[in-house]
C-alpha cells in the first residue's frame, strides 16, 4: 500500500509531546518496517524542517535536531514525489478552479504528489483543507488512526 504522508502526520510521529502522537507513531514504524511504501512530496522536507524548529514545545527543537530526525527518521524510510513544472501548472489550475487562496495552495502540493504517485492514501490532520484543495483525491484522504 501506498501512502503519503503530510506534515501533520510527520510532525505529529515525530515529536513526543505532540497530541497526535499517539496516532502517527504507528504509520512512522510501518514505514520504517516497510510494511507500506511511505512517500512524501519534495516541498514537505522543507515544510517539516520548518514545522519542527518553529513549534512551540519544550525543549526547542534546534535546526541541527530537525535536519538530524529528517535524515535519520524520514530519508531512508520514505520516497520522495517530485514536481516538474508541468505539476505545478495542474496544481495551479486546481486551485483557480476550485477558487482557493492563501496558505491552503501548499497542501494541494502536497495532494497532487499523492495524486501523482497514485497513493492509495493520503495521511493528514487537516482532511478538510486537503478535500477542499484537491477534490479529485478526496476518498483517499484520511486522518492516521
Amino acid at each position: 500500500m501506498k501512502v503519503l504522508f503530510d506534515t501533520s502526520t510527520l510532525m505529529a510521529a515525530l515529536v513526543e509531546t505532540h497530541p497526535h502522537h499517539p496516532r502517527s507513531l504507528p504509520w512512522l514504524i510501518k514505514a520504517k518496517q516497510k510494511d507500506v511504501i511511505a512517500l512524501m512530496g519534495t516541498h514537505s522536507l522543507v515544510e517539516i524542517y520548518s514545522t519542527l524548529t518553529k513549534h512551540p514545545i519544550h525543549p526547542k527543537i534546534s535546526p541541527s535536531l530537525a535536519e538530524r530526525l529528517i535524515l535519520e527518521d524520514i530519508i531512508p524510510n520514505f520516497q520522495t514525489i517530485v514536481l516538474d513544472q508541468n505539476d505545478y501548472l495542474t496544481v495551479l489550475h486546481i486551485l483557480a478552479t476550485n477558487n482557493i487562496e492563501g496558505g491552503a495552495t501548499y497542501d494541494a502540493l502536497i495532494a497532487h504528489a499523492a495524486y501523482k504517485a497514485q497513493a492509495d492514501k493520503l495521511l493528514t490532520f487537516n482532511v478538510k483543507h486537503f478535500k477542499r484543495v484537491y477534490p479529485a483525491i478526496a476518498h483517499i484522504i484520511e486522518e492516521p488512526s
